[in-house]
């Protein structure tokens, strides 16, 4: 975690001082700004930083909590992290689903249109369900002997 807290955390102190050096590059008088600091994109970087700083933080907070990965740790080898890294579904069709059902909803907010939306939710909702419950074998199911 703490490789990923550095990448997180450098992207916010990047996001902040790129804010200061645009702001008085902005604040300097020519043809464009006329002396004027462009407000937005200051405080559109100064949002990003604090943006990309929270997972940073999280992740700084995390990586002192937990042992250190291989990933962080200047000895390790590579074979440290081989293996299983989880598991994926290799014959699944609800991803595909979803990203369909994800695109329907996305048009239906791009052209404002409230019925599309609440079917296009419906059947993003139906979607998670098929993905997260496509293993589920029931309560009592997996208990033999119950």
């Amino acid at each position: 975690m703490k490789s990923e807290a550095r990448i997180f955390l450098g992207l916010t102190v990047f996001f902040w001082l790129a804010a200061i050096a645009y702001g008085v590059w902005t604040a300097q008088p020519n043809s464009f700004s006329h002396g004027q600091v462009e407000p937005v994109g200051v405080v559109g970087l100064i949002l990003s930083g604090g943006l990309v700083g929270i997972p940073g933080s999280f992740f700084a907070f995390v990586s002192r909590r937990i042992d250190p990965r291989p990933e962080d740790r200047n000895d390790a080898e590579i074979a440290e992290m081989a293996g299983d890294l989880g598991f994926f579904s290799p014959g699944s069709y609800w991803p595909a689903g979803l990203a369909a059902s994800a695109t329907l909803v996305g048009i239906a907010l791009a052209f404002a249109q409230v019925w599309l939306i609440v079917v296009g939710v419906l059947v993003l909702m139906f979607m998670v369900g098929g993905l997260l419950f496509e293993y589920y074998l029931g309560g009592n199911q997996g208990n033999l002997h119950g």
